[in-house]
């Protein structure tokens, strides 16, 4: 009897599609701007990098930011609470 592959995680084909739209959005942007497909290519392409580079600094700058809350203000003042109006 033949085996059924594994299923990829459900989070993880999510991340996949969403890395190709936005791949899709961003050469279509960039060409729609320079109407150079090898300049809309190249930026489709650089500009995630960049973007996930840029979100692992701001990732880390917001955890500094709530370690230092956390050891500088009273524990009441270190938690967010939303409440509605």
């Amino acid at each position: 009897m033949l085996r059924r592959p594994p299923r990829l995680p459900r989070s993880l084909i999510k991340t996949m599609t969403y890395s190709l739209m936005h791949l899709i959005v961003a050469v279509g942007v960039a060409y729609a701007l320079t109407g150079n497909v090898a300049i809309a290519l190249g930026i489709g392409l650089i500009e995630p990098a960049v973007q996930t580079i840029a979100y692992t600094i701001h990732e880390n700058m917001w955890r500094r930011a709530d370690r230092s809350a956390q050891s500088t203000a009273p524990e009441s003042e270190t938690s967010i609470v939303c409440e509605p109006a």
